[in-house]
Order: structure tokens, then sequence, then C-alpha cells
């Protein structure tokens, strides 16, 4: 990104900061949409190039879900540098969320915190965007999720999941977000594996022989040790092909100052990155590093993707910093992070994956 594209979204910064996060968000979606920051074109360092799932990442550094919910610009925001992009969460009925306000904006703390709801314009919108795409280049993936009302839970992920099992790169059921009521029960042991099995017959069926995307699991980062002790479990015995750790959190972290603090809704942003680490770091040795993860939650520059990489996340995904450093903070991690694995002797983002367990590695 150009000392230009960084001035304009300094020059911008403060203007969209004036409108309501909401209303921020959706100008900040059109002006990516019409193109006013233009793509970063410069190559990525190799040390940066790592395959998982088949799939050839380009960098580790991935757009977390939410950000483009409704999978309107994935291919603008591949451009601007990043290695995957992550679209939804989307349910098979359009469905507005809950009341506004529903978001708010922690700019002291640069965290946010949200209570939306799976807002969602529904699975028939939703792929209709993906079908949108061009050359399909670059590395999608589509994050479902389940209508408020909806008392089968798993009947609406299906519907998701093969509404888009063939135009997406890899697949995400969000059981973690604490804004739909019920949803984090789907975190228990006998309800994930439920959940679990009746999404993987569903794609093996709808598939009709050919091998289906990967499947992924999103869990929270407010986990218990036994908790996360039973999804490394259910993990392994259903081969699960990975997991997202973590969502967003219902805890918040001492120091906190942004008079919006105490809101109700799940906290993204900087505060999340220890637990949010932490819990990645549990599920890691808890899986004994047998099940990739993408690691999520407060990430905001180069030091942060390898402290996740080292703790056990073979990709790492970011959204809340976005919101506050603006476009040019892309490839400021990504020549952040190379710089780190060259620091301490690794050729390759894999061979730093758990750096940290030495015990398993």
């Amino acid at each position: 990104m150009t000392s230009a594209q960084d001035k304009l979204f300094r020059l911008i910064r403060p203007a969209l900061f004036r409108f309501d996060p909401e209303a921020a968000h959706r100008l900040a979606l059109l002006a990516l949409k019409l193109g006013i920051f233009r793509g970063d074109h410069t190559p990525d360092d190799p040390i940066l190039q790592t395959r998982l799932w088949d799939l050839d990442f380009a960098n580790p550094i991935g757009l977390a879900a939410g950000f483009d919910k409704g999978a309107a610009i994935t291919d603008r925001m591949l451009a601007l540098g990043f290695g995957f992009v992550e679209a939804g969460t989307v349910t098979p009925q359009p469905q507005p969320g809950n009341p506004v306000v529903r978001l708010f904006r922690l700019t002291p703390d640069e965290a946010l915190i949200n209570r939306l709801g799976f807002n969602s314009d529904g699975i028939d919108a939703f792929t209709k965007n993906l079908d949108r795409r061009t050359a399909r280049l670059g590395i999608v993936g589509a994050n479902v999720g389940k209508n408020r009302d909806t008392e089968d839970a798993a009947a609406d992920y299906i519907l998701g999941l093969k509404a888009v099992w063939d135009k997406a790169n890899y697949l995400v059921i969000n059981v973690s977000s604490p804004n739909t009521p019920g949803l984090r029960t789907l975190q228990r042991k006998d309800a994930m594996t439920a959940l679990l099995r009746r999404a993987q017959e569903a794609l093996a069926g709808v598939s009709d022989g050919m091998s289906p995307p990967p499947l992924l699991v999103k869990v929270g980062p407010d986990l218990s040790d036994e908790e996360i002790a039973d999804i490394a479990e259910v993990a392994k015995a259903l081969s699960v092909d990975g997991l997202i750790v973590g969502n967003t959190t219902v805890s918040r972290p001492d120091g906190l100052t942004a008079k919006d603090r105490d809101q109700t809704g799940g906290l993204s942003g900087k505060p999340l990155f220890p637990l949010a680490t932490e819990c990645l770091s549990k599920m890691f040795a808890g899986t004994g590093g047998q099940i990739p993860i993408i690691g999520c939650g407060g990430v905001a520059s180069g030091g942060d993707a390898y402290k996740k990489i080292r703790a056990g996340a073979s990709l790492v995904q970011l959204y809340s910093a976005f919101i506050f450093q603006g476009p040019s903070m892309i490839p400021r991690v990504k020549r952040d992070l190379a710089a780190c694995l060259k620091r301490d002797g690794f050729d390759s983002v894999s061979a730093a994956v758990g750096a940290d367990h030495s015990n398993i590695n």
C-alpha cells in the first residue's frame, strides 16, 4: 500500500468516525466496492507462502468473517493483499438482526463491541454475490449460521452449506456468536458431535463423490478448560478439517477506557488478544497439533500474527484492527511477520506453527 493510500485513509478516517459505527461500516464497504483504495501489488515475501487443505495461500493473513457479511467485496479485499477472505456470517433466510444501536466503537481501546445478531440478507443474495466473482482468483471462505428463531439448528446450517459448498474454498460453521440466543450451547460436546455429523453427511451427499471443501468450526474464546478438551476430542474423533479460535468475548478485560465499554455484546479488537491466544494455545495442545487452527482475535500487527502462529495457528485472521488502521496495515503486517520468521530462523510459516509447544513439536 503506497504512502498516498495511507494518507488517503488518514484523511477519510476522521470523517468516517463521525458517523455511527454501523453507518460508517456501510460507507467503508461502498468505498472499497468503488475501488477508492487501490490494490496492493507488492509481491508477498516467499517465506509467507503456505499450503493447507490442498490450497496454496500466498500469505497466512486473512480477513475474518463479519466485515463482508454478504460476500459483496471479496475480490476487492483480496486485492488489498489479504491471503484469504472469509465472508459471512450468512443465515438461510434474511433477518434484520438485533435492534439498533448495536455496534460500538471503543476508539481509545482499539476495540469494538457488537450485538448485531446475525443480520443477514440471506443465502440467496450471498450466493449470487459469490457467483458474480469473475475469475474466482484467491481463497474465499463462506461462514454460515442459523436464523434466530430456527429450532433445528443443524437444518439451517445444512441449508447454508449446501448452497455454498461449490462456491467457496472452505466452509465454516459458526457456533460461537454471543448475540444469537442459545447458539453457543452448540459448542457443548454432544450438541457439536450431532451437528457436525449431520453437516458432514450432508456435504458428502451433495458433493456426489467429489471432495467437498474443508469444513471448519468457529468457536469462542470464553471456553473453560473442560470445554476446550471436549471440543478437541470431538474435532479429532470426527476428523474435522479445522477450527477457528476464536470469536468475540462476552468478558471485559481490565483496562478498557472507552465510555461504551460496558455495552452488551461481543468484544473484539486489541483487548481480546491475550484471551483468544491463550484459548488457541490450549486448543492446539488439546488436539495434539492434529487439527489445523485459524487464529483470530485481537491481531493488530505482524508481531501479533507471529504470536498466534507460535501458539498453534496455521493461518491468522483480523478484522477490528483493519477498521482502526486501514488498508495500509495489511502490507505492514505481512512485512513484519516475515521479519519475525526470519529473525528466529524459520524458513516458512508452517515451520513456526506451534513453536511454543516444545512437547508437541
